[in-house]
């Protein structure tokens, strides 16, 4: 049976083309950006309550992610092998990946539950959290924990829809879950509908039942007829320690690098401006939450583009992933070029919509032109990022985040912080622009160098696809 993708890059549709590409990233770009409106207005609702609510959601987030940042970021490499598998015939490899992905995860976050949530209020504070906020980001914290189990099958179907070049899949079950997320949290944090009235605990609850519905419809999808016939989804369900060990192998490093680029970032970012105060911090979170929308769609093209490089190298067309990353990387660096104007224009408006308190609108005004500066060059990291990963150089993108996270923005805002401390809060912003300037350099050195070429993930396998004209033979 010849999928509709295989039949695209037999011919019909060049696969390097700005017309393949956007129509790949669409659904992934949809979805992510969705999945960042709803936390967009989810924090919205939750800075009704106020100031501290406002200041809590986003260590809170933050610390979430540091467990599920890992796991995130190890379950690309299932895109990764997924479209390479795709590219070289295999299509029950494909499916039987996928289980090897749900199994680990569902393993890694019962232990996570198991540590993290009698630690939390010790977490926050180590972090030097406010006292008045510590409470506020315990529940909230505590609750996402368990939601992360169930996320498991969602991050687990993004990656392998995504990889076998059927993101809409996933698209529907996201945008169904979204929109149950948003009602729930306006039912249970402002006691609507007649329900009780939780506050910032209604948050995580609304998340928790939002990410049931969506792995819900993952997994209806992924066990229906048609991709049974196609991908034997239903029959490959049986444990697998050699593809596991692919998976972590390559997945792992991924993982640590979006931990660090993510999470860890975001938490050195948080416990270093919140030195300065309740109203730097809900500075802080109002202008991530604008950053966090801005880079999203780019972020979506970042993950189509690891699966179509993947599916190229899985041809043996490794020539493609340049001209493929090529077109990404002008449409991302035009985006986020217009968006840092925004951001530069629009500073104080985009502030108020936060927040009517003058002091966290003048602090988020100066953060958001940091914001603006180094857009482009979180365009041109991402990109780099998804193609990198899709031939599996997983490696140097932990060790380079690491670097940034580390080194640039840990020591450097530390250092900023304390010499000229009359910066306040934009110290450390100044510190984090810094970084993801420095990244995104370095990834299109490494892109540019053509190492990536050199690695093969399949080699220690025996190769049972035939291959020709650099199309896996059905």
């Amino acid at each position: 049976m010849t999928d509709e993708s295989t039949s695209e890059l037999r011919g019909e549709v060049d696969p390097t083309s700005l017309k393949y590409m956007l129509k790949l990233a669409a659904p992934m770009i949809v979805t992510t950006v969705s999945f960042t409106i709803m936390q967009f207005v989810d924090r919205f609702m939750v800075s009704r309550l106020g100031t501290n609510a406002l200041a809590a959601i986003l260590p809170a987030g933050y610390v979430s992610f540091l467990p599920s940042g890992l796991a995130i970021g190890a379950f690309t490499s299932l895109n990764t092998f997924v479209s390479q598998s795709l590219g070289r015939g295999d299509r029950r490899a494909c499916s039987n990946y996928y289980w090897q992905a749900v199994y680990i995860g569902l393993a890694y976050f019962a232990a996570v539950v198991v540590v993290m949530w009698p630690t939390a209020p010790w977490i926050f504070k180590t972090m030097g959290q406010p006292a008045n906020v510590i409470e506020m980001e315990v529940i909230y914290l505590r609750i996402i924990l368990y939601a992360h189990i169930l996320a498991v099958i969602n991050w687990s179907s993004s990656q392998f829809f995504m990889g076998i070049h059927r993101p809409i899949v996933t698209m529907c079950a996201s945008l169904a879950g979204q929109v149950v997320n948003v009602v729930a949290n306006y039912a249970l944090i402002f006691g609507k509908l007649g329900f009780p009235e939780m506050g910032i605990a209604g948050a995580g609850w609304g998340t928790f039942i939002g990410i049931a519905v969506g792995a819900g419809i993952n997994l209806a999808a992924l066990l229906s007829s048609r991709m049974n016939a196609t991908f034997r989804s239903r029959h490959t369900m049986s444990v697998d320690f050699s593809r596991m060990y692919d998976l972590l192998k390559v997945g792992l490093p991924a993982g640590i690098g979006l931990t660090v680029n993510v999470a860890l970032w975001g938490v050195i970012l948080v416990g270093l401006v919140g030195r300065f105060g309740t109203e730097a911090l809900a500075a802080t979170s109002a202008a991530l939450a604008f950053t966090s929308l801005s880079v999203m769609p780019v972020v979506g093209l970042g993950t189509a583009l690891t699966a179509a490089v993947g599916k190229t190298i899985g041809q043996g067309r490794k020539d493609l992933a340049l001209r493929q990353t090529s077109v990404c990387l002008r449409v991302g660096l035009v985006y986020m070029g217009l968006v840092g104007i925004c951001f530069f224009l629009f500073r104080n408006a985009l502030m108020r919509f936060w927040s009517a308190d003058a002091k966290v609108i003048e602090i988020g005004a100066h953060i958001l032109i940091c914001a603006a500066v180094y857009q482009t060059f979180h365009a041109a990291r991402t990109i780099y990022s998804g193609s990198l990963r899709g031939a599996g150089d997983t490696i140097w993108l932990a060790v380079i985040s690491a670097v940034g996270a580390v080194v640039i923005l840990w020591l450097g805002g530390a250092i900023i912080a304390r010499l000229w401390p009359s910066l306040g809060a934009l110290g450390p912003w100044i510190a984090a622009m810094l970084s993801i300037i420095s990244v995104g350099l370095a990834n299109r050195w490494r892109f540019k160098s053509r190492r990536w070429m050199d690695i093969d993930l399949f080699k220690h396998r025996a190769v049972g696809v035939p291959i020709r004209n650099g199309a896996a033979v059905e």
